[in-house]
């Protein structure tokens, strides 16, 4: 696996058109100079294109440590002092590799610091990675649809902006600079096809943003151990069932009955089978069954699925599990006094609490800084049970997409993209490890998640891409998910909605 540095995560962008932009996305990169003035050439770098460094024995030339990336005419890559950032909202100096006090970081994270200070002295650029502007996750598209509609500036940036349907719109207005145009990027290179972000945000044959790391795992099933002993079941168990590829819907199913208790026989669960953001359980379980709300087809085109049969078991039994053992969230005192139902985010706490043996969530949340970082007892953690239209655990990849503002020129189009290229790769001089474990064994995970269930989540066979999040105005929490509560009608909530989704996914398609 190739290894992950920073989340970079892409954005919501509203739909403006590029008429105060001072150059397009869609132009070819041509060879010029880093500054006109001088003769350096950025080139039409051949990825494959390398120099090892090895030197004549007999001189006094210095052996390059790692292999150097050249022109196709084999003269060096020169980017004229560039200053390139990474915007983000989440970086800080504990997080940064590069700004992270040396003594904390791993064998492997001081290699690739120490690789990456080669590279920008080697290929003469400088990349840092940060907030700026005060960026954070909900003004992030706004910032970026802001710089890329004025013109931008004499900046370099490569903007970190979240993933939801606007991007579609982004695209096609060409706010987002065609990556496919840069020979500088490879996208059968492992470092892309890993996360596979670049199929996720293609369009007409371009690519418009990019990932460059290992694809993180989202939703997953944590459990609690005392909880899942006190019903006649075992951490190991669970592990067991899932290396044996066993861990199915009614396994899960059956496991909740057992660990589900009504202490005082007042026929409300005091422990129960799970709890979650109902929403995001509901989703993490259609692509637990391999199914899909939109998907993609081998031209290209967007296709509804939400209305076809793996797609609609997964709902219904959803439903079910809602009903029968998911935790009935308690009324709580408002601040006026009066008794109202809890806040979304409930469930969090309740978990912690011990109201439930699982907790269906996403992984992040029991890596350090999060939510889970307190808990007061021992956890495990496994994949979503499959169900029977799937062959294996799977989880819905969401990775944290790059892009390049569409209104810079080509030949800063071209460095910035290589800088990335550089920035994000494992050379081979250097034995690469995966930084999904290293950062999670600092959190609340025990040995069997560490080695078993995180660097599955990861792998190509277990992750899917979702296309729901592409097609402009489709709603699916308030349209659908959000609806599925336990006493939902699920065919009729799905007929309510087929006709506009359709619309919606045909006019994305350019129908």
């Amino acid at each position: 696996m190739k290894r992950k540095f920073v989340p970079v995560a892409l954005a919501a962008v509203m739909a403006f058109n590029m008429a105060a932009c001072s150059s397009g996305g869609d132009a070819q990169p041509t060879p010029g100079t880093t500054d006109p003035g001088t003769t350096t050439d950025p080139g039409t770098t051949d990825p494959g294109t390398t120099d090892p460094g090895t030197t004549d024995p007999g001189t006094d030339e210095e052996v390059e440590p790692y292999t150097v990336r050249t022109k196709p005419d084999g003269s060096a890559i020169d980017l004229g002092g560039m200053e390139i950032v990474i915007r983000d909202w989440f970086s800080t100096d504990e997080t940064d590799i590069m700004q992270a006090d040396p003594d904390t970081l791993s064998s492997y994270e001081a290699e690739i610091r120490e690789y990456r200070e080669w590279a920008m002295e080697k290929y003469n650029f400088k990349l840092s990675q940060g907030i700026v502007d005060n960026c954070d996750w909900g003004n992030a598209p706004q910032q970026f649809v802001d710089y890329v509609t004025t013109g931008g500036d004499d900046k370099a940036y490569v903007f970190t902006v979240r993933d939801c349907n606007e991007m579609t719109a982004a695209m096609r207005n060409g706010q987002m600079y065609d990556l496919s145009t840069l020979d500088c990027l490879d996208f059968n290179d492992h470092k892309y096809t890993q996360n596979r972000l670049n199929e996720q945000y293609s369009y007409n044959g371009g690519v418009y943003a990019f990932y460059g790391s290992i694809a993180e795992p989202r939703d997953g099933v944590y459990f609690n151990k005392k909880l899942l002993e006190d019903g006649g079941h075992t951490a190991d168990e669970i592990y067991d069932l899932q290396k044996d590829g066993k861990w199915t819907w009614d396994a899960f199913e059956a496991i909740c009955k057992d660990v589900q208790k009504d202490n005082d026989n007042d026929g409300i669960a005091d422990v129960a089978g799970w709890t979650a953001n109902t929403g995001g359980a509901v989703e993490a379980f259609i692509y637990s069954n391999n199914a899909e709300m939109v998907g993609k087809d081998g031209s290209g085109k967007y296709v509804l699925k939400v209305n076809e049969q793996p797609t609609l078991d997964a709902l219904e039994f959803a439903n079910k599990m809602i009903k029968e053992y998911r935790h009935k969230d308690p009324q709580v005192q408002g601040e006026d006094g009066t008794m109202q139902d809890a806040p979304w985010d409930y469930y969090k706490d309740s978990w912690k609490n011990g109201d439930a043996c699982f907790l269906l969530e996403q992984e992040y949340a029991g890596t350090p800084g999060n939510f889970l970082a307190d808990i007061s007892f021992d956890a495990g953690f496994v994949m979503m049970p499959y169900g029977p239209n799937a062959k294996t655990n799977l989880n819905r990849w969401s990775n944290n997409p790059a892009l390049i503002p569409g209104c810079y020129d080509a030949e800063k189009a071209w460095n910035i993209a290589f800088a990335y290229d550089v920035w994000f790769e494992v050379p081979p001089e250097i034995e690469e490890e995966n930084s999904i474990v290293s950062r999670a064994r600092s959190g609340i995970f025990d040995q069997r998640a560490l080695d078993e269930t995180l660097p599955m989540m990861s792998e190509t066979a277990h992750g899917m891409v979702s296309y729901a999040g592409m097609i402009p105005d489709l709603q699916t929490g308030p349209d659908l998910i959000w609806g599925i509560n336990g006493e939902a009608k699920v065919s009729e909530a799905v007929d309510a909605i087929v006709e506009s989704w359709q619309a919606k996914v045909d006019a994305a398609n350019g129908n």
